[in-house]
Parts: C-alpha cells; structure tokens; sequence
C-alpha cells in the first residue's frame, strides 16, 4: 500500500474511532455506533427466525393449536429480542446499571409520547394470554365481521368477507364490546323478521315460515326452529322466524335463501305483507292484477288442513294445532326411497300426509311385506315407546311426504291429549303381526319373558294404559 493511501485509510479509522461523546463511562464512536447496529439487526433477524422456526416447525410436530403457536412464538421472541439486545449493550461497554437513572428519566418523556404505543402493547399481551380471542376466529366488532388473521404485540389483523384486511390496533379490541361466533363453536341463531296483512291467519303464517325454514339445508333440525308472533305492528302483524346453522359466518347467504324460500310459500298461498314496511322486513310485492279469463293457481293443501282431516287431530282447535305444526317436522321422500333399515333405531312418530309406506321384513331367507300405512295412518310408535330398533324396513312407494313428531313431543300428545291415547292403544290390536315381529327383540332385551311372550299385544297394551293412566 502507497504511503499516501496508508495515511488517507488510517486518517479514516482515527476518524471512525474518535469518541463523539460519553455514555456513562463508555466512550461512543461512529465505529461503535456502527458495529452495535449491527450486532442489533443480528439479534432481530434472530427473533424472527426463532418466532418463525418455533410457530411453523417444533410447535406444529407437538400437534400444538394454531392460537397456541401464536402465543408461545410472541413470548418466546420478545424474551428473545430483550435479552440479545441486553447482551450485546453490555457486550459494547455499556454499564446497565449507570443508565437506569438516565433510562428512567428518559421513560417518563418517552411514555408520554409513545402511551398509545404502550396500551397497545398491553393489550396485546392480555389477548395473547387470556386467549379469548384467538386465531381464526370469527368475530363482529365496531360494525364489521370477519375472521382474525393474526395476533401480534400492537394490533391484529381481521379479513373481512369482502376479502380486506382490517388491521385493528389492540387497545380497541381490549376496551370495547366484540362478538365472538367462535369462542365455544360456529353455532349461531338467524333472526328473519316478517311483517303480513292484518287478517292474515297467524296459523297459515306459523306453518309457511316453519316450511321454509325445514326446506333450507343449512337450518339445523336441533335446535328446531320457531316463530315468534312479535306484535300486532302499526301497519300488520309481526313474527319473527328463528333457525339455528352451524356456520353463522355463512349468515347473510343462509338469510338470503330463506327469504327467496319465505317469498316463494307466501306467493304460492297468497300471503300479503303491508304495502308500506319498516326498515328491514321482508318486502313482497303484490301479486299483479290477472285478467278474468286467466286461471288462478290451486294453492297447495296446508299441513294444517291435512292435520285436521285425521280423526284423532279434528277435534283440536286453532291454538291446539299451531302447537303441533311447530312440534314437528315435513319431510319429503322420493319413491323407493328407505327411511329405516330393519334393526335401526330412528325413534319418531310418522304420519302418512300423502303417498305410501311399504314396510318389509327380511331375514337371510325371505323378504316380504307385512304392512302398507297409507295417507293419514301413522307408524312407529312401537319402537318408540319400547325404545327397540325397528322390526322391518320402510320404504316409500311413491313420491311420499310424511309429518314427523320427536320422542318427547309425542310422548307430551299422549300425556295430554287422551282420545290420541285411545287411537294408538286401538290400533296395536290391528297392528298384532308386527308386534310379534318385535318379540324376539323384546325378549333378548330383556323387556318380555315367556310367560308373556303368547300374548305380547295384550301386555302392550297394560303396559301402556298404566304409564300413560287410564282414558278420561
């Protein structure tokens, strides 16, 4: 190296070494401010690649959930970043404990510039730790719904359904009201309100809203949905439809297909709703004005007329068999179709609106029909009652639409209603070659024993009127 090189180079180190100022007893340097930027990048490159190694790789093989891998990451790269960054002040000459008056000073300005910083900080760690919102999570919070992307030590990021990202700064997560859809499941309730015609039948209302709640696949069975007559409004009467899904998050797309479904029942029975609405009902326009020569469509037949034409339901009143439309279910079966396999255990109580049941016996040998319930019989109080697997398989044998009551809905009619009582204890007496059937299946439970098994319809039938208590 030339001697006027040599000199220019060590004129330049002299340069980077000549001390700028003090710090406490440390002389700093523009050679030491540089290398301890350094040696601070290293330690944050570091706790990133730590966070990174920790929450994707060692926490994801110990089957660790994804909240879970958030948190611990967080922790673990804070604690990393302090320490790397007390390590290498002290590795600088930096004596710690002279600068804690000084740090201490500094921190009440700091604090007062940085206290939004710092409240978000805080709240970070409490939603890390307290964990009551967590990654993935589906939440509503300020007006807005979407799922939490990530969690971080000063804000967390929400999509939104539109596809956004919403980066929300922790303290106002912390310091107000969210909704959580996910805290213990995606089970969620949809409100539909409706607003019809005073004179509407609130009846004929209760069963089109029930009907199209049934007719959505979304809407849950259990809980069962149910009406809600609100209100006698200022311009109709006001119900509201509630059904319970599994994915509240599909909400708004589960309440459009409702009301398309509402639309259509009401249109089809000629179900108004008041010309003028509050905000937020559901709006049907009129039915156009037809000239007087077109055809009216013939509205289907309402599951209450259908109801009301079987002899041990004609006696109920209007009240009475509101109860019952909202105690069971319509369910549609297509010809051929099974509706329980021989030895399963469906427990409900069928009632044949329209179509056919064919029920078959099978064994390894032969196969062949024992009964036929046609429109307005009913079956499967047997196994029912004696909470035994079916004795035969049902099949439809057309296009067949029965109505469907729970166990303890039925068991409640019987209880309450005494002529219905009558009805099913009467027609196990014609019902004495299925009952057989059942007999090998009450014996191996060990309900019939052979004393009884000659005459297992007139034991039902004792059995029966004394849980249930004598006609009035």
């Amino acid at each position: 190296m030339t001697p006027p090189l040599q000199s220019w180079v060590d004129g330049l180190m002299a340069g980077l070494d000549a001390p700028l100022f003090d710090l406490g007893t440390q002389p700093v340097s523009l050679s030491w401010l540089l290398e301890t930027a350094l040696l601070l990048c290293l330690v944050a490159l570091v706790t990133h690649g730590a966070k990174r190694l920790l929450k994707n790789r060692l926490l994801r093989r110990f089957g660790i959930g994804e909240a879970n891998r958030e948190v611990i990451a967080a922790l673990v790269g804070f604690v990393v970043a302090v320490t790397g960054t007390v390590l290498v002040l002290q590795a600088k000459g930096l004596n710690l404990a002279n600068l804690a008056m000084l740090a201490g000073g500094l921190g009440i300005g700091v604090g007062l510039g940085l206290q939004e910083l710092t409240k978000n900080l805080a709240s970070g760690a409490t939603l890390l730790g307290e964990r009551k919102l967590k990654v993935g999570d589906l939440i509503e919070f300020d007006g807005k719904t979407g799922l939490i992307q990530e969690i971080s030590i000063r804000a967390t990021v929400i999509r939104t359904f539109r596809g956004s990202e919403l980066i929300v700064p922790n303290s106002e997560l912390t310091n107000h009201s969210v909704e959580n859809w996910s805290y213990s499941s995606r089970r969620g309730r949809i409100d539909i309100p409706v607003q019809v015609e005073f004179g509407t039948d609130p009846v004929l209302v209760t069963e089109l809203l029930l009907q199209s709640a049934f007719a959505e696949e979304a809407v849950l069975r259990e809980p069962a949905p149910k009406v809600i007559f609100r209100q006698f409004g200022e311009y109709g009467l006001e119900f509201l439809l509630w059904v319970w899904v599994d994915r509240i998050d599909r909400s708004l797309s589960i309440h459009s297909s409702l009301n398309f479904i509402i639309e259509y029942h009401f249109r089809l029975h000629g179900v108004r709703v008041p010309q003028r609405q509050s905000d937020g009902w559901v709006g049907i326009p009129d039915t156009p004005v037809r000239e007087s020569n077109e055809a009216l469509p013939v509205p289907p037949r309402t599951l209450r007329a259908r109801l009301l034409s079987l002899p041990y339901f004609r006696n109920f009143d209007e009240l009475q068999i509101r109860g019952l439309i909202e105690m069971g279910q319509r369910r549609e079966l297509e010809a051929d179709q099974i509706l329980v396999n021989q030895g399963e255990r469906e427990h409900a109580f069928c009632i044949v609106l329209c179509g056919a049941i064919d029920a078959f016996y099978e064994n390894r040998k032969i196969s062949r029909r024992v009964f036929t319930f046609r429109e307005g019989e009913f079956f499967g109080e047997l196994p029912l009652l004696l909470n035994m697997p079916y004795p035969t398989t049902l099949r439809a044998v057309e296009r067949t639409s029965l109505f469907v009551i729970p166990p303890e809905s039925f068991l409640y009619l019987l209880e309450r209603y005494p002529r219905l009582k009558q009805v099913v204890l009467d027609e196990m007496d014609k019902r004495r070659e299925q009952v057989q059937l059942c007999r090998e299946s009450l014996r191996a439970l060990g309900v019939l024993d052979d004393d009884r098994v000659a005459n297992p319809v007139t034991w039902l039938r004792e059995r029966l009127t004394r849980f249930f208590g004598t006609q009035d």
